[in-house]
């Protein structure tokens, strides 16, 4: 009866050894299905960031070719109504004195030694011509515009201007036109800011051919007094 009892003991111990067993085998099982998938949702969504990453600069590349493209179109399209001045004929020396300059805003001649800070520059009053002139001799287009100009028009101009280097802007009460884009030698009148001679002349002139003194500094001059 004891060896029977003893034996159903052990029995029973070695079950619950081999429960025990299975029950271990059952959780490093599941451990590990667990971890798997883990792993195998972590690799899925860091190659799936990894693919809407590439996906994004392919499209980031794709639209500033883009709007390469259309930039070169634009400078290859000729410019109604613009004038040009002989830029053999502009003089270039720095003076410290006024200078009177036969068209308004000027677009090139004798100028100050400093030139008007031109890296995207808004400015609410007047600049001196002297120094704005010598901004222009860098490679800048300089927006220009009187207090006939309309608020949604000079707001979408500085929008532009704000964000294109080798750019200014300032109101200027005499000129002949209400909005006027100026370069070295080049000067168009245009009907409003959505006017599509404004992104030719940009896209032709900001740091274009007509520049002087191509890549010369459009910081450290003078800002805003």
């Amino acid at each position: 009866m004891s060896f029977d009892r003893r034996t159903r003991i052990e029995q029973m111990r070695n079950a619950d050894r081999a429960q025990d067993r299975r029950n271990r085998v059952l959780v490093i099982s599941l451990s590990a299905v667990v971890v798997a998938g883990l792993v195998a949702f972590g690799s899925y969504t860091l190659i799936d960031r990894s693919q809407a990453s590439a996906d994004q600069k392919a499209a980031d590349a794709k639209d500033v070719k883009q709007s390469e493209a259309e930039k070169q179109k634009l400078a290859a399209e000729p410019i109604e109504g613009m004038k040009t001045w002989d830029a053999k004929k502009l003089t270039r020396n720095h003076v410290t004195e006024t200078v009177t300059y036969p068209m308004k805003p000027p677009v090139g001649g004798d100028h100050s030694p400093v030139w008007m800070n031109c890296d995207g520059e808004v400015y609410k009053k007047a600049i001196p011509d002297v120094n704005a002139v010598h901004a222009l001799e860098h490679g800048s287009v300089w927006v220009t515009y009187t207090d006939k100009a309309a608020a949604a028009d000079v707001d979408k101009l500085a929008e532009r201007v704000a964000t294109t280097p080798y750019s200014l802007m300032s109101p200027y009460k005499d000129q002949a036109g209400t909005i006027m884009l100026s370069a070295w030698g080049k000067q168009v009148t245009v009907d409003s800011a959505d006017d599509r001679r404004v992104a030719q002349f940009f896209a032709k002139y900001v740091q274009g051919p007509q520049t002087p003194e191509p890549g010369a500094a459009c910081t450290g001059g003078l800002g805003a007094q």
